[in-house]
């Protein structure tokens, strides 16, 4: 009787056992899942992330392997605050953000509130038109850019010559040809215009979209009601849809400044990687590139890409802290 008790007991000790293991094994099977996510992500995520950090206190030429890594303290941080192209390349970063960027903004705002305006029909398609810009490869627009650049074949001066030399307009634009050929990329006064206009119509069309959104989360009834009380066009859009739409102003603005503090990818084709004439279209993204890679300074490359993340983060806290709380709607 013990022992057929002693093996009832032994049992059901070992069916308690095996309950939680799994239980335990049922736990931990949704982490079963994310943990190639998780292994990904600390590869290619967190160690660089970690590895800048400590790369920027140190001095390396990558070509000369991890052995000839030399610890430097902040001096990185002291070189590159007192080098006179940092501080260029930071004026013409916000040259850049802040032409292109209030321009997509001015220009965004009122374009969408006449296609929301319009019938369905006709805004999906100019708003797929308005958005084809941003989803096309920034490299081959910025080539087709350069070509339209182009001093002597390019379709931007000839359609300057032929309006100068036109009976219609040639009161207006004759003068244009005294300059000609116009140097957009090469004279050192037209290199930020030129990448300034090429981001405008970039990322216009993605403002346009965001705000045609906004406007049609407005209640028809809202306006409806402004409209019978004696408001006219402009005055339900002053007064009634511009504010009424400030988180997604929030957004935008947000999101310019982001992306225009890091503006690369445009001014190195336009500039064949050089930084124009002057190194007046050098951005500062461009800048740590050449730090970087062509002069094989990694640890201070990885200084001023983190001097370019607090100089991100403090544009945005200051946006925050004069319109974030109005465009959240707090």
């Amino acid at each position: 009787m013990n022992h057929a008790t002693g093996k009832m007991m032994d049992t059901t000790d070992t069916e308690r056992r095996g309950f939680i293991y799994w239980l335990n094994l049922k736990a931990l099977t949704p982490y079963g899942f994310l943990l190639p996510f998780l292994v990904i992500f600390s590869v290619f995520g967190v160690f660089p992330l970690l590895f800048s950090i400590y790369l920027s206190f140190h001095q390396w030429n990558p070509v000369e392997g991890l052995a000839a890594m030399k610890y430097v303290g902040a001096d990185n941080y002291h070189v590159a605050l007192t080098d006179p192209w940092l501080w260029r390349s930071l004026k013409n970063t916000f040259w850049l953000a802040i032409t292109s960027g209030v321009a997509q903004h001015v220009v965004a705002i009122p374009v969408a509130y006449i296609l929301v305006s319009m019938g369905d029909r006709m805004r999906h398609w100019l708003t797929s038109a308005y958005f084809l810009p941003y989803i096309t490869s920034t490299v081959a627009a910025a080539l087709i850019f350069f070509n339209m650049y182009s001093p002597n074949s390019g379709i931007i001066n000839q359609t300057l010559n032929a309006l100068g030399d036109s009976t219609l307009f040639g009161w207006a634009f004759a003068w244009i040809q005294d300059f000609q050929p116009i140097r957009w990329l090469d004279d050192a006064a037209f290199v930020k215009p030129s990448i300034a206009i090429m981001v405008f119509w970039k990322y216009t069309g993605f403002n346009i979209v965001l705000y045609t959104t906004g406007l049609m989360t407005i209640p028809k009834d809202i306006l409806e009601a402004a409209r019978m009380d004696g408001a006219n066009a402009l005055r339900r859009f002053w007064f009634v849809s511009l504010p009424m739409i400030r988180p997604f102003i929030f957004f935008a603005v947000t999101m310019t400044i982001i992306g225009n503090l890091q503006l690369f990818e445009e001014p190195f084709v336009l500039t064949r990687g050089t930084g124009g004439t002057g190194q007046s279209g050098l951005t500062i993204s461009m800048y740590l590139y050449k730090v970087g890679w062509e002069w094989l300074e990694m640890g201070t490359a990885s200084a001023i890409s983190w001097l370019l993340f607090l100089l991100i983060a403090g544009c945005t806290a200051i946006q925050f802290f004069f319109f974030g709380k109005k465009g959240l709607g707090d």
